[in-house]
């Protein structure tokens, strides 16, 4: 055999190894997640809980797959089956405990609290009294302010938005977990960490009730990484080897490296401010925003196809049929109108799985996009069949038409000429609110909006980009409904002279 044979068949048979290996999916949001896990230089995935469960993954004899979701999604997608486990910063409290099985604690911190800078410091939480705190959802810190009297807790999706509402003025302070607070506000000229430690919490891996002998293995795997000092040498790469996590490890209080992933980050986060810097950094995003902007495109033509193929059944349901089905197609239509989009994408993507339907996150997009804007295209072709003239029915009747033949010949031809610029007004703003199927772990533009922006930690700029592909999509379309009202309006204008009598 030749040494090329050789070296053909070792690639071939490592590949063939690799992806018979069983898959550890994980899930996390990535998204202004440091030091979790979050994309850092050449988006590519980093973060010690990053590390963390690639160390994992390897002593239990599997391979690491990352899945992304949002926040608020994470233990949702967990009982749906969508990964296997949830490494993302989440507290081992008793109500969480009581949804999931949680794996030994990996790291231990505190509460840590963040002012402008000048600001007096706090010794107690009670001195937060009448003043506006900034939190995330789902946190030990939200408890702690929910449980302290006179104090306004203000939640957010992102801790970067939180601090920089302290520095812009708007909050009085935030309270979040000490890795965030020394990520995100130390760097900051403008913050300070305040006060002393509050409290004390421990992050756990979620795994689903039910499968305890993952819980068993993970469990096992971060024993060895204790024991083995692994654990502490990636702690200190971050710089989150605390006299917290030591005493608690029962390890030494020195860190077994230098914290040159934390110095990296703030270099990162410095080297920010640089025009030129952002710009290399948008031009990079390129492939990132064209596949997201594809992705809006697709779930909303598909989304629109839906609405309007749905829209007009009930439209006709409503218009012509008996009087059950004229009540079940109202009942649709305001039930669906009256409900916010987003708590019906939610309900079909998480909700649906409890009674055995489980779709992919596109065709849930799809469906929850089209079936809501189904409602707001039947108003708009009632409104159409209605305003056609008594005489066309009457006309129709007369030529010994039947009524859906009327209504397909001479009706709906007329009628679509006035429906179609409100439809096509219809489509951009679903264009537009195809920004909610970001929460069904699609990565389409706002998702990535969120993902550039805090890349860059420019909100302003990258939202810049991104409305101006929105508004690229969105224009042809726009374009499009105003040529088809001049067109109608011209068309009508000729109807009344020659129906004046005039040439």
């Amino acid at each position: 055999m030749t040494r090329f044979a050789w070296f053909f068949t070792s690639l071939v048979l490592a590949s063939i190894s690799a992806s018979a290996e069983p898959a550890l999916r994980w899930a996390a949001d990535p998204n202004s997640n440091a030091p979790y896990t979050f994309y850092g230089p050449g988006k590519t995935l980093t973060g010690f809980e990053f590390e963390i469960i690639g160390a994992i993954a390897r002593r239990i004899g599997r391979r690491a797959e990352f899945v992304q979701n949002d926040w608020n999604g994470l233990i949702p997608g967990l009982h749906r089956g969508l990964y296997d486990c949830v490494i993302c910063g989440i507290e081992i409290t008793p109500d969480k405990a009581d949804e999931v099985n949680f794996s030994l604690p990996y790291y231990f911190t505190f509460e840590q609290f963040v002012a402008r800078r000048g600001t007096p410091p706090i010794t107690s939480l009670d001195q937060l009294r009448s003043r506006t705190i900034g939190t995330l959802d789902q946190t030990a810190a939200l408890s702690m302010l929910e449980n302290t009297p006179g104090v306004t807790a203000k939640t957010y999706d992102q801790e970067v938005n939180a601090y920089q509402d302290v520095a812009n003025g708007r909050l009085d302070g935030v309270l979040l977990d000490f890795p965030i607070a020394k990520y995100y506000a130390a760097p900051n000229p403008d913050l300070e960490l305040s006060g002393p430690p509050f409290g004390k919490i421990a992050y756990g891996i979620a795994v689903e009730k039910s499968n305890t002998a993952l819980q068993q293995q993970i469990d096992s795997a971060l024993r060895d990484l204790i024991s083995s000092g692994e654990l502490r040498t990636i702690l200190s790469r971050w710089g989150l080897w605390t006299d917290t996590v030591a005493q608690t490890l029962g390890q030494p209080i020195e860190p077994a490296a230098p914290d040159s992933e934390y110095r990296s980050f703030v270099s990162m986060v410095t080297s920010q401010g640089n025009v030129w810097s952002r710009l290399i950094n948008y031009a990079g995003a390129g492939p990132l925003l064209l596949r997201a902007a594809f992705l809006t495109l697709a779930v909303s033509a598909c989304s629109m196809v839906l609405a309007i193929a749905t829209g007009l059944l009930l439209a006709i349901c409503r218009v012509f049929g008996p009087l059950p089905v004229r009540w079940v197609a109202t009942a649709y239509i305001e039930l669906i109108r009256g409900t916010p989009l987003l708590i019906q994408l939610l309900f079909i993507f998480y909700g649906l799985p409890n009674v055995g339907i489980r779709l992919s996150p596109f065709v849930a997009s799809v469906i929850g996009l089209g079936l809501n804007y189904a409602a707001s295209e039947a108003e708009i072709y009632r409104a159409g069949i209605l305003s056609v003239a008594a005489g066309q029915w009457h006309a129709a009747y007369a030529l010994g038409l039947t009524r859906m033949s009327a209504l397909r010949l001479i009706i709906m031809p007329q009628a679509v000429r006035l429906i179609f610029p409100p439809v096509t007004n219809d489509f951009i703003a679903l264009l537009k609110d195809s920004s909610l199927v970001s929460a069904l772990t699609i990565m389409e533009l706002t998702g990535a909006y969120n993902r550039l922006a805090t890349e860059t930690f420019d909100y302003f700029g990258a939202g810049l980009v991104v409305a101006l592909l929105y508004f690229v999509i969105g224009l042809p379309f726009a374009r499009l409904a105003r040529a088809l009202e001049k067109r109608h309006g011209k068309e009508s204008m000729a109807e009344n002279l020659r129906f004046q009598g005039f040439r």
